[in-house]
């Protein structure tokens, strides 16, 4: 299936192609009700023929879903049409780092790898934390998208799909031999996995680009395998001599063939990694080294795309059933993030608040529902964030204004039309009151994060939001008891019948 700027497909309407490979084709695409763009994967031809694998890929893409963070790319929906599997996600308007590297020739300058490194584990720690594995750690799957005025802004995606992609892959040996190279020697061997295959994965990564070549380049996928089971992780400072030697030691550690020989996390790789860099351990000096071939371009910058190098189909249809298996299997029992979510797995959150501007103490308070930056997605898609000031005209977010103390954010109309959170920035506490025109209901309520009041009933939605106000919404009001909330209030506005029904569609499931 190969869609055309116009098509439409799952509702969304095509815009262009943003890329394709072995698993499937990425799309922008706009999404069919919010005013937003969202990146459309569709997975490859008779994916929702493989047995058990539309289930498992919307069970898998649901936990992704839950996950709330600014170095994670956002799952946003999935589904099934015309026979395909699809997801869609938020859209990052930048290369990923594979393209860079290749761009590059000779690797990253250290520094800028290593700042790489450490948002991607950031983000690879927070799928850890709440139960899940990634499986596809990989330069591809880590997008980099240029900040005006700051650092990088880095990305992993594709964490919602990787047990899909391994059902997938035999359908290309190329790609399978791209996976390979950044394989863990028990993931190779099907074994049950844990995160230190993750682990494993981002130093392989670290090297790639580093050096701007895969640790084990082989001229076979036999090869690949027996290298990843057997063979000494290689030096970084040996390919490219303006690696400090300091970082021998960590990519040797990160892919040591005995998990437990890991770093813990993807967290403390990148701490060490960047340990060796600010204390200038093994500095390396090469005046003489001449210019690499190619300059590191901008985040932003279009860069080259270089034609993949086959492998061997026999070897591959010889090895895939038991990658697949290595791949496929869940979190294992090693260490704390070893439980296998459910699909009461907590939604997970970490807040910027630097990209809140004002407003990043209201963002703090609510991590969990709120998307970890303006721009990402929280609970049940809130999307949009702005801010709104007392004349009631919206308010960018980096405005130094003391008064702009209201919050709103776009839901997704399926049935949340906005939330809005007024906060005292004194944090003198704001007592219940009923506001509403047509008080339905009321409620105390008591959750493990704190107790409150609520309120439900019908309102007409302000007409400063949105071109729907002036309507009649069904409403609920959300107050708090404990110190650290308080000083707000949570006003959540649906297109439905009743308050009673926004209160069971989103405020029963709602991590507040």
């Amino acid at each position: 299936m190969e869609l055309a700027g116009g098509m439409t497909f799952a509702g969304y309407t095509i815009e262009r192609k943003l890329g394709a490979g072995s698993s499937g084709a990425v799309y922008l695409a706009q999404h069919p009700r919010l005013p937003r763009k969202d990146a459309l994967k569709i997975l490859a031809e008779g994916s929702g023929l493989i047995a058990d694998l539309p289930g498992k890929f919307l069970r898998e893409a649901d936990l992704a879903a839950r996950l709330h963070h600014p170095n994670l790319v956002a799952v946003r929906d999935r589904g099934f049409e015309q026979g395909r599997l699809w997801i869609a996600m938020q859209y990052v308007d930048g290369p990923d780092l594979a393209a860079l590297i290749r761009h590059c020739g000779g690797g990253l300058d250290p520094a800028r790898a290593v700042a790489v490194l450490e948002q991607a584990a950031h983000g690879i720690d927070e799928i850890h934390g709440a139960g899940l594995l990634h499986r596809d750690v990989k330069p591809a799957n880590i997008l980099v998208a240029a900040q005006p005025g700051g650092p990088d802004r880095v990305y992993v995606t594709d964490f919602g799909i990787a047990r899909a992609v391994a059902e997938l892959a035999h359908q290309d040996a190329p790609d399978i031999a791209g996976t390979l190279a950044y394989a863990a020697p028990e993931q190779i061997r099907g074994e049950t996995l844990d995160h230190l295959a993750d682990v494993y994965a981002l130093g392989c990564t670290l090297f790639h680009a580093l050096t701007g070549a895969v640790p084990f380049p082989r001229g076979s996928t036999a090869a690949i395998l027996y290298a990843q089971l057997h063979e000494s992780p290689p030096r970084p400072s040996e390919r490219n001599p303006v690696v400090p030697h300091g970082l021998d030691a960590v990519v040797a550690k990160a892919m040591a063939k005995d998990p437990a020989d890991r770093y813990a996390s993807c967290g403390e790789l990148a701490a060490a990694a960047r340990a060796v860099l600010e204390s200038g351990s093994g500095r390396r000096s090469v005046p003489n080294a001449g210019p690499r071939r190619n300059a590191e371009p901008a985040a932003g910058q279009r860069v080259p795309r270089r034609r993949r190098v086959a492998v061997g189909v026999a070897v591959v249809a010889a090895i895939i059933t038991l990658v697949s298996a290595g791949i496929a299997l869940g979190v294992g029992e090693r260490g704390t993030s070893g439980a296998v979510a459910s699909a009461n797995t907590p939604v997970t959150g970490t807040i910027d608040a630097r990209e809140w501007g004002e407003l990043g103490y209201i963002a703090s308070v609510f991590p969990d529902l709120l998307p970890p930056t303006p721009t990402g997605a929280g609970y049940q898609d809130l999307s949009g964030c702005f801010a709104v000031g007392e004349d009631q005209e919206k308010v960018y977010l980096d405005t130094k204004q003391q008064s702009v103390n209201h919050l709103y954010c776009m839901g997704d109309l399926n049935p949340v039309w906005v939330v809005t959170i007024a906060c005292n920035a004194d944090r003198t506490p704001i007592l219940p009151d009923e506001l509403l025109a047509g008080v339905e209901g009321h409620e105390t309520w008591s959750r493990a994060s704190g107790t409150g009041n609520l309120f439900w009933g019908k309102d007409v939605f302000p007409d400063n939001v949105a071109a729907i106000g002036g309507k009649m919404a069904a409403i609920l009001d959300v107050y708090f008891d404990d110190p650290g909330r308080n000083f707000c209030r949570m006003r959540v506005f649906g297109d439905l019948v009743s308050g009673s029904e926004l209160r069971s569609r989103w405020w029963l499931n709602a991590p507040v």
